[in-house]
């Protein structure tokens, strides 16, 4: 576990890695874009959100705990997100294919932030999503041979690593403090909130996992791992967890 000063450091330190090479030209094929390009759009959109109703949480958990670090990390991490939708931006510009401004996925996502100002749904939410994620992007890398495409899934990866260990260990320490009475209903909730989103990411986005090597199965199978390592996370004794 670690304190949300560690992050806003972590997070200052990695917005100096430039892990992408712009000088080199896309060189995606026809049936490649056929696959992924309308959820590579869908993504970029989704990544670029100011994050307001975020940060208002954050605030407002922080306030509560005594934690007014926490906001500023929480910053950070929503501009580290920014970094991953201008990246895509810029490329979906530079093959001539438009950035789009509505989809049903993000649209749906919006409106229950738009209403949420629990922190404790914020972070199971953004962990649910992460590891949809870390499965996309990898399926997206898979997809095509462009290099640069793929230096920009290598960049998103080995940040989304880190965004749900943050995630992780901040709800870690949210389930903690909740009354043992609750906690037998929590991890049923987190379960089948889990499992809704990622039957709804598979039904928007089925064409780049499949493409990049995914059965329906085997996204379930990943999904589900990553379910379990997370209530192992937020389930462990909290004296074992700080670093």
């Amino acid at each position: 576990m670690h304190t949300s000063n560690y992050w806003i450091g972590h997070f200052r330190a990695n917005a100096w890695y430039k892990r992408v090479n712009w000088d080199q030209t896309p060189d995606i094929t026809t049936a490649e874009l056929a696959q992924i390009l309308p959820s590579l759009q869908a993504w970029q959109l989704g990544e670029t959100s100011e994050g307001l109703h975020l940060i208002a949480a954050a605030t407002k958990y922080a306030n509560k705990i005594g934690d007014p670090e926490y906001v500023e990390a929480v910053r950070l991490f929503i501009k580290e997100e920014q970094k991953h939708g201008n990246n895509l931006g810029r490329y979906l510009d530079t093959i001539g294919q438009p950035r789009v401004k509505h989809d049903w996925g993000d649209a749906l996502f919006r409106r229950v932030r738009y209403f949420n100002t629990s922190m404790e749904l914020w972070t199971i939410a953004v962990i649910i999503v992460e590891s949809a994620a870390q499965i996309f992007y990898q399926s997206l890398k898979d997809a095509t041979n462009c290099a640069l495409l793929k230096e920009i899934c290598t960049d998103i990866l080995v940040d989304e690593a880190y965004h749900i260990t943050f995630q992780t260990e901040r709800l870690a320490i949210i389930y903690y403090a909740k009354p043992d009475l609750s906690k037998a209903w929590r991890r049923a909730a987190y379960k089948h909130f889990f499992r809704a989103t990622t039957l709804l990411v598979w039904h928007g986005h089925k064409r780049v996992f499949t493409a990049g090597g995914n059965t329906f199965a085997d996204y379930l199978r990943k999904m589900d791992l990553k379910y379990q390592k997370t209530l192992k996370k937020i389930t462990a004794p909290m004296a074992t967890q700080w670093v």
